[in-house]
């Protein structure tokens, strides 16, 4: 697979029959450069979609629906070849991004094993086969004599599962039953003398086994290439698209405030205590405090309230007015209102900055004396369980949060926070404080009838 800034290339020869790739060599395809970026986007959009799911735990009938409609709104193409190639190029270049350090690749292997799982089983019985002839599995359908003597057991396991056996189109496989621990540990197969009696139904379990195999020592592969040549010789091109993607985040920039408009100093304090997510609400609580934030405080607290509306004067005078009590005028002046103007997009190069996504925040290390970061990974337990009740979250709610955290579930913790905080669920998860605080303010006025 080669990269290149022109137009990529295809030919008859690059038509790939399967359905569902294996991902055993990269394309012959020249890629351009903004496809690169752009496919893999949208694969890591289907990837982090259904982690979620799989965090907030939703039922198999509901990731089932998840995992489909994911799939069609980032992956499809009106083109059934271009749709395969998007799908193969997508998971080679995640597999680059992803094949970096150990945890990196644990979360990949996790996401991309459950994806091929549910793939898997949207293919017809005809087109599973072919995949199994694929990996050469070394099982053999059970004779109809075999199946005979064994029926009624086999009957019995299909009953206990609510399914019926039905003998006419019954396709089973003898396989030993520690190469299928999920459907072993599950009592979802017969076992008769060290051997497990798979049918066709669930012959995913074999084939997941194989592909996360490959996938794993594929990693491995990709992480030599990558540490050893791949890194220096792309180091102006590929290299920083790469060591971005995996921090990348997906949704809104949210650097202008649309749905309800602006916010004045006036309103300010009864919105951090309504609508501000933890992280916004404790740096807000400790310029009040303190009446100084370090610069990466500042930065993530400005450009939210920025995000949420607050105009440049605002911002100038509530930042002020806050250090004022240990920060002369002339002193604000020269020192703090510069980079204010900055992040407005008034300043130097003009830029007009995005607030902080949650996964910028969470990237981050607070140093000493700093408030800035996430919560719910940087505070200590007992710092975060004061917090959380002083925002009004319940005891038992709190614990579904502390479970989220030590699980290393941070926006799912502040997810569960928000729900505790405004009896209403959060399907979409949070994924950026200040679409905490349209969803904030979207539940109080429907509440209401206004906005808080």
């Amino acid at each position: 697979m080669e990269v290149v800034q022109s137009q990529r290339k295809s030919s008859s020869n690059n038509v790939i029959v399967s359905i569902l790739p294996l991902y055993r060599s990269a394309p012959p395809l020249e890629v351009r450069l903004e496809d690169f970026e752009f496919f893999a986007i949208d694969r890591l959009r289907v990837l982090k979609g259904l982690s979620d799911g799989l965090c907030r735990g939703k039922k198999p009938e509901e990731m089932e629906k998840l995992v489909l409609d994911l799939w069609k709104a980032n992956m499809r193409h009106p083109q059934a070849v271009e749709e395969v190639n998007k799908d193969i190029i997508s998971h080679f270049v995640l597999r680059l991004v992803y094949c970096r350090t150990e945890e990196l690749r644990k979360w990949f292997l996790s996401m991309e094993t459950t994806l091929f799982r549910h793939r898997f089983r949207w293919g017809s019985s005809e087109a599973q086969r072919a995949l199994m002839s694929e990996f050469k599995l070394p099982y053999k359908a059970v004779s109809n004599a075999e199946f005979e003597s064994l029926k009624d057991k086999l009957g019995q396991v299909a009953r206990s599962m609510g399914q019926t056996l039905a003998a006419a189109d019954a396709i089973f496989y003898k396989v030993p039953f520690e190469e299928v621990p999920d459907l072993v540990a599950g009592r979802r197969v017969f076992i008769h003398k060290g051997h497990a009696y798979v049918a066709i139904n669930q012959v995913v379990s074999l084939v997941v086994t194989q592909f996360r195999s490959y996938l794993s020592k594929a990693l491995i592969l990709t992480n030599r290439k990558w540490t050893s040549t791949i890194r220096e010789q792309e180091k102006d091109r590929l290299t920083p698209i790469v060591e971005a993607l995996c921090t990348s985040y997906l949704g809104p920039d949210y650097s202008q405030q649309q749905e309800f408009g602006e916010i004045s100093i006036k309103d300010i304090d009864q919105v951090a205590k309504t609508s501000f997510p933890l992280c916004m609400r404790h740096l807000f609580e400790k310029v009040k405090e303190d009446h100084h934030l370090k610069h990466g405080g500042r930065m993530q607290l400005g450009l939210f309230l920025k995000g949420v509306g607050l105009k440049l004067d605002d911002a100038l005078a509530f930042w002020k007015a806050e250090f004022a009590p240990k920060v002369s005028a002339e002193r604000f002046d020269k020192e703090y209102a510069y980079n204010i103007r900055h992040n407005y997009g008034r300043e130097g190069k003009r830029t007009d900055y995005t607030p902080y996504s949650c996964q910028k925040i969470i990237s981050v290390t607070p140093g000493i004396g700093d408030h800035h970061g996430c919560p719910y990974r940087h505070f200590s337990e007992e710092n975060l369980r004061a917090a959380l009740v002083r925002m009004g979250v319940s005891s038992r709610a709190v614990e579904d949060v502390m479970d989220k955290v030590h699980n290393r579930h941070y926006q799912l913790a502040c997810t569960l926070t928000f729900e505790a905080v405004h009896g209403s669920s959060c399907d979409a998860g949070i994924n950026h404080p200040n679409q905490y605080f349209i969803d904030s303010q979207r539940v109080l006025q429907s509440k209401n009838g206004s906005v808080a």
